[in-house]
């Protein structure tokens, strides 16, 4: 069996748990994130989902998490460690990335949007710019020498989508899905194109902004959504919806050691 590695990558509305054998992603589940999980739900939770591999933590070389819930963070360090037998990697601000960040703040730069730069980088080259498609939408963008030069953060699809539902008395709440034509027909529909037409929009308009203030840059989606985005988008040349994880694995390779 090749080296089993463990990762999660823990975002506000879910949480992707990927497992690794060596460099290929052999499974991953994505699950609902909860903040209030306790440490005994957390290792149990992953046990379980060990289990169904029939993998056992013992054949783990490691356990890497990528986290934008601190409130979680001590109790996914202490249920890992207790139920899994593994000190946990986490991605934080001083570990080893291997990229500048040539930002004002590095501190506060998301761990998920560090392994989505990272792994951009490394697969696709320099300059790029990736897109991810989360609870927030955000732009990382990457030089041609594999420098973090910032990036951009607006609100979500889902975000959008449910506000517009809260907040109208009468609008219900719909899939995010592009419907069969851009003037809707019924209630449904309208929201619908308004959504994703509307949210479309933004993404190819934030992205060709920087693309013009960048020079030209290869884009890269992943998230949730990227793959339906990325069908109306001719501006993302690639869709990987494992990129964080990818991203994750090679961060806990580069700092194995430390």
């Amino acid at each position: 069996m090749s080296e089993l590695l463990l990762t999660l990558d823990v975002g506000n509305t879910n949480t992707v748990v990927g497992l690794f054998e060596g460099e290929n992603l052999r499974t991953h589940w994505r699950l609902t994130t909860h903040a209030e999980r306790t440490a005994d739900e957390v290792g149990m939770w992953l046990h379980q989902l060990l289990l169904a591999e029939k993998i056992s933590s013992d054949d783990l070389i490691g356990v890497a998490v990528s986290s934008v819930v601190p409130p979680m963070d001590p109790r996914l360090k202490d249920g890992i460690d207790r139920f899994l037998g593994h000190n946990a990697f986490f991605i934080e601000p001083n570990i080893d990335s291997g990229m500048p960040l040539l930002v004002d703040t590095p501190q506060e730069l998301g761990a998920d949007r560090l392994c989505d730069a990272v792994a951009a980088f490394r697969f696709f080259g320099g300059p790029c710019v990736v897109v991810d498609f989360g609870t927030a939408t955000t732009w990382e963008v990457v030089s041609e020498a594999g420098e973090y030069l910032g990036g951009v953060i607006a609100p979500g699809p889902g975000v959008t989508a449910e506000a517009l539902s809260l907040k109208t008395a009468k609008l219900p709440q719909v899939a995010m899905a592009p419907p069969p034509r851009v003037i809707g027909k019924g209630t449904v529909d309208s929201i619908q194109s308004g959504l994703f037409y509307g949210y479309l929009g933004t993404v190819e308009g934030l992205t060709k902004r920087i693309l013009e203030e960048l020079g030209g840059a290869t884009v890269v989606a992943t998230g949730g959504l990227a793959s339906a985005f990325a069908e109306h988008c001719d501006l993302i040349d690639y869709v990987d919806p494992d990129l964080t994880l990818k991203g994750l694995r090679f961060l806990w390779l580069r700092n194995r050691e430390c």
